[in-house]
């Protein structure tokens, strides 16, 4: 009797254990190992000494779900702990949690993305009064571009702005490029998005983002203005020479950058938008979907030129209050936040709902947060030259010190 496998059976058989292996190979990745909390504990104990970063706080999601949270060195030059409770600067996350709040607006009817922001207010905008809760908008009289603007194009930097009107060499505010036809960072840009809520919807901002994300999402210590309550645990910063400053008080609600929170609140927000809580499928994909191309080497100066098709990063775009990338893991996000005491970042990759989040009161520690982000999660393909420029010096680990995750 011959027990030799025929041709076709064993094509069939080669065939089924290619998909196996397939299969086992995809399960691999789904499953890597995330860092024991020892091995996380050394880590950043290793690139805190390495920095010279005094407080940092990270939170690691799984699944959608916040697996981790810790938080170390200090809140305040007196040497009280930094805990996970610690109430810290937001700085540019705040622009992450504006984008999702725009998109329950979106979802709830209040917001139409590509409905010019001229159709939402009652009078030209140039003609409002200066007020120094926004932007000088007077300084748009006379171009009429605005009127073309479109809160799709507010929530991808795409309006033509620079970051703030007080860069420009007047202190007013003007329109570099026909809206939509390119990618500049502009915080003003939220600005007027914000305006056109309050201005012209009625929608109150602050209370807009308590209601749909800071309840909703189980963020006690979080605000997007000053609440005497946070002066119980609040964490100082450090500059890049060493200096210390104090928390800045901020009370007025703005888009752009005004949220405090901790690192297990803003762990909470960032499983919920990985997961897409409280949104469609609809507008959960838009604010991963590459929305417009990033054509400039890196996110600041916000007005740089572009730069030729063929240098450009092949796979970086802007979401809604993201941006969007590919990497060896597939499509992931990413938001920072930064000022002259902050650093802070949110990585996260679609496939896997891992993410990353980082939160620091040391500006110094931003240049570990391409290798903690890589030992919690792998290579993502992040792209941390554009974020922070290419004459930033990360920290780079030595392989013999890192040990097993």
């Amino acid at each position: 009797m011959n027990l030799s496998p025929s041709p076709s059976f064993a094509r069939r058989l080669l065939r089924g254990c290619a998909v196996a292996a397939c299969a086992l190979a995809s399960f691999a990745a789904t499953a890597a190992p995330l860092p024991t909390a020892a091995a996380l504990d050394a880590e950043v104990a290793r690139a805190m000494a390495a920095t010279g970063a005094r407080g940092l706080a990270i939170a690691i999601v799984d699944d959608g779900r916040v697996r981790g949270v810790h938080a170390y060195g200090h809140r305040n030059e007196r040497g009280d702990p930094l805990q996970t409770d610690t109430i810290m600067y937001g700085a540019s996350l705040t622009k992450a949690v504006f984008g999702y709040t725009m998109m329950r607006l979106v979802d709830e009817g209040v917001l139409d993305l590509d409905r010019p922001i001229a159709q939402y207010l009652p009078k030209p905008l140039p003609d409002y009064p200066d007020d120094e809760k926004y932007v000088p908008w007077s300084g748009l009289a006379g171009d009429e571009r605005w009127r073309l603007v479109t809160p799709r194009m507010l929530l991808t930097h795409s309006a033509g702005f620079a970051n703030f009107a007080f860069l420009e060499p007047d202190g007013r505010l003007r329109m570099h490029f026909d809206p939509g036809k390119r990618y500049a960072y502009s915080g003003a840009g939220l600005l007027l998005l914000q305006f056109a809520l309050e201005r012209g919807i009625g929608v109150d901002l602050g209370d807009a983002m308590q209601r749909r994300v800071f309840d909703r999402f189980a963020m006690p210590n979080t605000a997007m203005r000053w609440r005497p309550d946070f002066a119980r645990n609040l964490a100082d910063g450090w500059r890049a020479d060493g200096g210390v400053e104090p928390h800045d008080e901020r009370g007025t609600v703005r888009a752009a950058g005004s949220m405090d929170t901790t690192i297990a609140d803003f762990a909470n927000f960032t499983a919920a938008l990985v997961r897409g809580d409280g949104l469609t499928k609809r507008s959960r994909a838009e604010i991963v979907a590459a929305q417009l191309p990033i054509t400039t080497a890196s996110q600041f100066p916000t007005l740089q030129p572009e730069l030729p098709k063929a240098q450009r990063h092949p796979h970086l775009a802007a979401g809604i209050g993201v941006v969007v990338f590919d990497g060896p893991q597939g499509r992931g996000f990413m938001k920072g936040g930064h000022n002259d005491t902050t650093g802070n970042t949110m990585v996260c990759v679609e496939r896997r709902r891992r993410c990353v989040a980082i939160l620091s009161n040391d500006v110094r520690a931003e240049a570990a947060f391409p290798a903690l982000v890589r030992f919690v999660l792998g290579e993502t393909g992040a792209p941390w030259r554009w974020e922070y420029g290419a004459d930033m010096t990360f920290w780079t680990p030595s392989p013999y010190a890192q040990g097993e995750k």
